[in-house]
């Protein structure tokens, strides 16, 4: 079972309408912590009783409700600031595994401010539907999920651990929630159940059956066959009507169909969608013109654009030849003198002067074999060229594909609805093919109603057939029964000393089992993993004892007040655990007194494991900052959620986040 939502409206100090998700994290790496931190009065311990009360109504254990009646109850949990129009509303959402699938259920509970009768109204959700069947056995229902004498053994509070550590034998509500965890109260449930049944067989067997006249039964069952057979014979007349109003019906149809009566109908529809084609078709055709004003005809002359390209390209690099070649000269020019300055002999000037001109002829000799410019385009107007050949020409081409494309797709729509609206029956006709339609339409519906209660007059023929048979059959059933009966209480002494024999082997077979639970959780939650070796059980009262290594009994008063309440909250643990029920756990103010160390050890070895999903309702002064910030570090907070207490407006508020 795991809680998903907890919805709150005007509810104690909740006003208006608040939600609250409640869904754990149960992925590779479980997150199994809702964590609430609040102020006291602020509303925490209000959250854990409206998850009571959603579950278990006017049986609800609440913390703020004594001696009141459930109306009086439901009065004092109205906010005071809800307005007259509006009611209170608790709605909690949760799933559990039922015949192997996943259900998920929300419990829905509303009242006023003066609940009519003193009650709430309940309504179940099963998914997004309304259950009203569960509803109204909702309180059988809820008990074979989370029963409620076992209740306050998962939904608890640090009070209710404290009283559970300081006292040496456990209250009875906490010994029968024990038991009925346990399962070992089935067995004196069986045996009430069969004192119950026991006698209820004694008085069946003491009363005198008044026997019915044989042949006043035999003669009603004989009329009631014949009743039959002609209930019988009405509903084969009324199929074969049915048979022929069927075929009236579909040739009608046809009829309506092929002469147009169908498209007549939707006349305006098609066309209107006539014009919208219409009007696609004139947006396409006005793309194709705005392209056509383009650089789309361009496109017929793409060889001599590209030619245009290349001569461009030619001309570009060989004025930046002759650029490079005066350059090239003046550098010399400047060189030869610069060598003269630094007197160099005359011969080694002329070999670099002759090396310098041959450089330079070979220039002139590429320049002088290409051909005179004529197109004398700039560089801007290449580079606009360019881009017309490699882009628009490109893009224009594309465009006007599926423009091309679009309008012949317009033009096939164009047609098929132009045939539809020839094909389509005048006004006249299309009022005759209507007409006679829903006359074999009505026809077929009269005869199927005349049909199904035809129907089910046999059927209810049929079952008093089958229940004056059973009257007769009772005679001989009478005997055979009054021996049933006396055979039941003869051995009821021995089923019931049975029991008590199958309920001492269970009651040693679960505590042992719990004994070893409960062993090792304390042992975990202990800083001291010496102090104590085995947790010990008492079969009549459930009393605690504790043993060290030597087996020797370690007294009560030598284990602080925190080791106490360590012991309670394990007991709790291997109760669970024991239990076998894969149940929220939720705890309001969960570390009391507890020092240091102890706290630490809860934090991170019971609070991540204590369930698959575990609601911690904590103030300032307990889960404190190092602690919330060890949960966060060992990734088991699915949710934070801060009670904001508002003192001048009376109400709280849900924030996401925590104190830190």
């Amino acid at each position: 079972m795991i809680f998903l939502e907890l919805v709150l409206q005007n509810f104690g100090p909740y006003s208006g309408k608040q939600t609250i998700n409640l869904r754990p994290t149960l992925t590779d790496r479980p997150h199994p912590i809702i964590l609430f931190g609040g102020m006291n009065g602020g509303g925490k311990t209000t959250l854990l009783d409206a998850i009571r009360l959603a579950l278990y109504g006017h049986r609800a254990q609440c913390s703020t409700r004594g001696n009141l009646t459930y109306g009086d109850f439901l009065s004092q949990c109205v906010n005071r600031n809800t307005p007259p129009t509006e009611k209170t509303r608790i709605e909690l959402a949760f799933e559990h595994i039922q015949d192997d699938q996943v259900v998920e259920y929300r419990v829905v509970r509303t009242w006023e401010k003066n609940p009519k009768d003193g009650k709430d109204s309940l309504g179940i959700l099963d998914g997004e539907w309304p259950d009203s069947y569960l509803a109204n056995a909702w309180d059988e229902y809820i008990e074979n999920l989370l029963p409620l004498g076992i209740s306050n053994l998962f939904l608890f509070d640090g009070e209710q651990v404290k009283e559970l550590a300081e006292l040496e034998i456990p209250p009875p509500l906490v010994v029968d929630a024990i038991q009925s965890l346990l399962g070992l109260e089935l067995a004196e449930r069986l045996a009430t159940d069969l004192d119950i049944l026991v006698t209820r067989k004694k008085k069946q067997i003491t009363k005198t059956t008044e026997l019915k006249n044989l042949e006043e039964i035999e003669q009603k069952l004989h009329q009631q066959k014949t009743d039959l057979e002609v209930a019988t014979e009405k509903l084969a007349d009324l199929q074969k009507q049915l048979k022929k109003a069927q075929q009236k019906q579909q040739k009608a149809m046809r009829k309506f169909v092929s002469e147009g009566g169908k498209i007549a109908g939707e006349r305006s529809q098609l066309e209107q969608e006539f014009k919208d084609i219409e009007l696609d078709m004139e947006n396409a055709r006005q793309e194709m013109i705005e392209l056509a004003a383009g650089a789309l005809p361009l496109a017929l002359i793409s060889p001599l654009l590209e030619q245009a390209s290349s001569q461009g390209d030619v001309e570009i690099l060989r004025h930046e030849a002759e650029i490079a070649l005066d350059a090239f000269q003046e550098r010399d020019r400047r060189l030869v003198n610069y060598l003269n300055e630094l007197s160099i002999p005359a011969g080694k000037i002329s070999k670099i002067q002759r090396f310098l001109n041959q450089e330079n002829l070979m220039i002139e000799e590429e320049i002088n074999q290409s051909d005179e410019p004529w197109l004398l385009a700039d560089e801007e107007a290449l580079t606009l060229l360019e881009n017309l050949l490699r882009y628009e020409i490109e893009n224009c081409r594309k465009n006007a594909r599926e423009s091309l494309t679009r309008l012949k797709d317009f033009e096939v729509e164009i047609n098929v609805l132009e045939k539809q609206l020839v094909s389509a029956a005048s006004p006249e006709a299309y009022e005759i093919l209507e007409t006679a339609l829903e006359e074999a339409q009505t026809e077929l519906a009269r005869i199927q109603i005349a049909c199904e209660n035809s129907d089910r007059d046999c059927k209810k023929l049929e079952d008093a057939i089958t229940k004056t048979k059973k009257e007769l059959f009772n005679y001989t059933d009478e005997t055979i029964e009054r021996h049933n009966i006396q055979n039941i209480i003869e051995s009821s002494g021995k089923v019931k000393k049975t029991l008590q024999l199958f309920k001492e082997k269970l009651t040693l077979k679960k505590l042992n089992k719990l004994e070893m639970e409960v062993t090792e959780c304390f042992r975990y939650l202990l800083h001291k993993s010496d102090l104590v070796h085995r947790v010990a059980i008492d079969t009549n009262n459930f009393a605690l004892s504790l043993y060290d290594n030597q087996g020797q009994v370690v007294p009560k008063h030598r284990i602080s007040a925190g080791e106490k309440q360590l012991l309670a909250i394990s007991f709790l643990w291997g109760l669970a655990r024991v239990s076998g029920r894969h149940l929220p756990v939720a705890i309001d103010t969960p570390l009391g007194r507890l020092d240091s160390s102890h706290r630490q050890n809860l934090v991170e070895r019971y609070f991540p494991s204590a369930s698959h999903q575990v609601i911690l309702l904590s103030t300032d002064t307990e889960i404190c900052k190092l602690e919330v910030e060890n949960l966060r570090n060992l990734e088991a907070i699915a949710h934070e959620y801060l009670l904001k207490y508002d003192a001048q407006k009376n109400q709280t508020n849900v924030k996401k986040g925590y104190f830190w």
